[in-house]
């Protein structure tokens, strides 16, 4: 079978690689399709997925991104039709969508985000099939004109795929390579902050403001005692909080795209403004203050199971990292997942939950010769 992938952010490339490489072992033929977005692009190098760039990011203006994707559309057709796939599959796509329905291809899409409703509006009334983790109500996809029969849920978190395939390599020299690279003074507790993600089209000026305020208070209260580390989205953002935080010490912005799988492992708290990390790292078993003023269901399965905590406003945060931090290490237990203790290891709740989830990965399987 012949199988177009359209992988778009890097949550998508830790996602899809898993599936890619399955599918391949199994002999189907792939093509991968990306755009010229930073953070993706050097991720699928570092993960050694191989994409084919076309098009690119619309970044924040609404003008740019609709143009934008009609170009990446319109370029996508002529490869597309040319490679004559039997199905393509994407998280929510906007332009595979067009593609897919123009050239009568199946589509089978994953999405765990019906808060971003403008790409859910343009992608999920097309699909052939929907896949999505279990805790999503099937009426944020009914509503949208998806027929209930198209809608598969399968009971895990979309970090499950590559959690649960990435704790089986020790990965002890590389954090040490990146403690190295980044001046992490060992003796400290290391913070990981990941900022929001401003050019999404569910983001507002206002959600950005709160988030930045958030982080501000942190490098303020906790740059002396703690190492902490910023993990921005894009260049801009880079550069926004280098000027912002260039003369605090103790506080890195990180410049170069990096696996944020080996960051978490070294963190000992991870604040997120936005979804994906913050569910990888709860499952993990790393401790999570959430800022984000968006409301998700992942984070909201991940705050009833005692996984991450939410946070509005700046006394309730510095209450909690000083909580957190100020505890001894977590006690440490050899993870379900391998029978190796030389590996990482998790809290017992974390590696519990992980075993018992289903692999996305085998579900999609069973769909694929089934329209």
């Amino acid at each position: 079978m012949r199988i177009w992938f359209d992988i778009l952010t890097p949550k998508q490339i830790m996602f899809f690689k898993y599936f890619v490489d399955t599918l391949k072992k199994d002999d189907h033929e792939i093509l991968c399709t990306g755009r010229e977005y930073r953070e993706a692009k050097e991720l699928a190098k570092i993960k050694k997925l191989d994409i084919h760039t076309i098009g690119k990011h619309g970044g924040d203006n609404k003008f740019e991104k609709l143009n934008t994707s009609t170009e990446r559309a319109f370029l996508l057709s002529s490869l597309i039709n040319s490679f004559e796939p039997d199905l393509t599959v994407s998280f929510s796509s906007p332009e595979a969508s067009r593609v897919a329905f123009g050239l009568g291809i199946k589509h089978y899409i994953f999405n765990d985000s019906p808060h971003a409703t403008a790409v859910a509006k343009l992608t999920v009334p097309l699909a052939d099939r929907l896949f999505c983790p279990w805790i999503i109500p099937l009426r944020e996809w009914t509503k949208l004109g998806l027929e209930k029969d198209k809608i598969i849920q399968y009971k895990a978190l979309d970090p499950i795929v590559w959690i649960k395939r990435e704790l089986q390599y020790n990965s002890r020299q590389e954090i040490s390579k990146i403690q190295k690279k980044l001046k992490i003074d060992k003796g400290k507790k290391t913070l990981l902050i990941r900022p929001e993600e401003i050019k999404a089209s569910y983001i507002t000026d206002k959600n950005v403001k709160s988030s930045i305020g958030l982080i501000d208070e942190i490098v303020k209260k906790f740059s002396d005692e703690y190492n902490i580390l910023i993990l921005a989205r894009y260049l801009d953002q880079v550069d926004f909080y280098k000027s912002r935080f260039e003369k605090m010490a103790g506080t890195t912005i990180i410049e170069t795209v990096t696996d944020g799988n080996l960051l978490l492992k070294l963190a000992d708290l991870f604040i997120g403004a936005g979804g994906t990390m913050s569910a990888e790292a709860a499952l993990m078993g790393k401790p999570v203050i959430s800022i984000t003023p968006i409301n998700f269901y992942v984070e909201k399965y991940l705050i009833k199971m005692g996984l991450i905590k939410k946070v509005k406003n700046s006394s309730t945060l510095t209450k909690s990292i000083k909580n957190i931090l100020s505890q001894s290490p977590f006690v440490k237990h050899k993870n379900t997942i391998n029978n190796n203790s030389d590996l990482y290891t998790m809290p017992k709740m974390s590696s519990k939950i992980i075993a018992e989830m289903e692999d996305p990965i085998e579900i999609f399987k069973k769909f694929l010769f089934n329209p």
